[in-house]
């Protein structure tokens, strides 16, 4: 197996969760806070908050969530459930020898860690979201919602729902594809308004069709897209592609939390020129009664949808003065 990439500073940990093992770097001390990455990515996503944390005096642990990079695969898709990876997390802050810890998370990660507070407020005590914004359970199913969506199109969702789909779209050229998918959601590269929707595919076409074929964004260089490209590579993408296999479980899982509200201290950060905060508009001016313990909310001019990534100095300063602003744990 490839050895893992390494960051000045930061040290590699499997440790033990439901799933199996969970894949973390690690970097500082102080109070824990919990990195989650988003679909495609992994820990690596992280890699400027890392040192940027540990710097301002906290244990920053970026995880490859269940299914990704290095952490356990379970080859069962029903694995892959929101309360599942709530529980890989409480493990991981356990086994980091911890009680408590802020969660943090980014696209995917983002829903995680708004849930893992959810569901457990006696171990994540303040959530800081990226690119998503909460919405509290509830509404309709998912997979009913996204099967509207998109006319003589398919919503990406629905494409990636069907099991070994989107694989025979991207295994046989991992790099490529990622390559195209970070571009269309990029500030600079994303296509125009008058170009088709990447967020959608053609009746019997691919997502790939849609993606634009020039240079890389200015946040990722070619050696950062080998790193991406050489986990998924190594891995295959269903580990990923089963949380989107979920959502109507999770919709059911979670009845018993439809409508609650998200209480303790949190942190919402969106790109202007992202999807997810211009389509969930609604759930951002829904925050101060969907999320009553909100103390910032920032929506980055000219940024796309890899926040950390595309503006990782604005995202530090955010990050880091929001964790000043909580109350030590007990």
């Amino acid at each position: 197996m490839p050895q893992p990439v390494r960051v000045t500073g930061a040290e590699h940990r499997l440790v033990p969760s439901p799933a199996g093992r969970t894949h973390l770097v690690e970097q500082g001390a102080g109070p824990l806070v919990l990195l989650l990455h988003g679909f495609p990515e992994s820990w690596y996503s992280w890699r400027h908050q890392l040192g940027a944390l540990a710097a301002a005096g906290y244990r920053a642990a970026a995880v490859d969530v269940r299914g990704y990079g290095r952490s356990s695969k379970p080859a069962d898709a029903a694995s892959y459930g929101m309360l599942d990876l709530v529980e890989d997390n409480v493990a991981v802050v356990r086994a980091l020898g911890e009680t408590t810890a802020v969660v943090v998370g980014h696209d995917w990660g983002s829903t995680i860690a708004a849930h893992s507070a959810l569901v457990r407020p006696d171990v994540f005590r303040a959530a800081g979201l990226l690119s998503v914004p909460y919405a509290p359970p509830g509404g309709p199913r998912p997979s009913e919602v996204f099967a509207e969506m998109g006319g003589d199109d398919e919503f990406y969702v629905s494409y990636f729902q069907e099991p070994g789909r989107a694989e025979a779209e991207i295994e046989p050229d991992v790099r490529g594809w990622l390559a195209g998918f970070y571009s269309a959601f990029s500030a600079g590269t994303m296509p125009g308004p008058s170009a088709p929707d990447p967020h959608f595919v053609s009746r019997g076409g691919t997502l790939r069709e849609r993606f634009p074929s020039g240079p890389l964004p200015a946040w990722l260089r070619e050696d950062d897209l080998d790193v991406y490209a050489g986990e998924f590579e190594r891995t295959g993408l269903s580990g990923a592609l089963n949380r989107y296999r979920n959502m109507d479980r999770d919709w059911e899982d979670l009845a018993r939390f439809r409508g609650s509200p998200l209480t303790q201290p949190s942190l919402f950060v969106g790109g202007a020129l992202d999807a997810s905060t211009t389509w969930m508009a609604e759930a951002i001016q829904a925050f101060p009664t969907t999320m009553p313990g909100l103390v910032s909310s920032h929506v980055l001019d000219g940024c796309g949808h890899w926040i950390q990534q595309e503006r990782r100095d604005d995202v530090n300063e955010l990050l880091t003065a929001w964790l000043a602003s909580l109350p030590l744990p007990a």
